[in-house]
């Protein structure tokens, strides 16, 4: 299993939007930057993933899971552009914060910290558990 952090401003899609999905969730459609579309390319379904709201709260609010592969984003005309489809799984009971990420020696190289604009990120495993730790959740092993 591979981990992913998915930033959405909650203003335009929040993680309660994405609960409202139910079971078959939605496309993670919109994203128009290579980075963060090859990663989308390299999820499975399964993967697990941080839902970060960004500019409004700037936190780790939930946990989503990836349940379609990449596929043609419906947004777009352009075939360059995929997506693949996440539903949610729980919320964070603690939201960690952007500054107490910052401020934890042990996330200094994550890409949250890191390349702060990419909108689909990679966690590693040791991240995941860390920020599940903060967030006040057991990881999934």
């Amino acid at each position: 299993m591979n981990y992913w952090l998915f930033k959405s401003e909650p203003s335009v899609f929040s993680f309660e939007a994405l609960k409202a999905k139910g079971k078959a969730g939605t496309q993670w459609d919109g994203v128009r930057n290579y980075a963060a579309r090859n990663n989308m390319k390299a999820m499975q379904v399964g993967d697990l993933g941080f839902f970060y709201h960004s500019n409004e709260g700037l936190n780790v609010v939930g946990i989503a899971e990836v349940c379609a592969l990449a596929h043609p984003d419906t947004t777009s005309d352009d075939p360059r552009w995929e997506c693949v489809d996440i539903r949610a799984v729980s919320d964070m009971p603690n939201p960690p914060t952007l500054e107490e990420v910052k401020a934890n020696p042990k996330l200094a190289e994550m890409a949250l910290v890191r390349l702060g604009r990419l909108s689909v990120q990679p966690v590693t495993p040791a991240e995941w558990k860390e920020v599940c730790r903060m967030g006040g959740l057991t990881p999934a092993p």
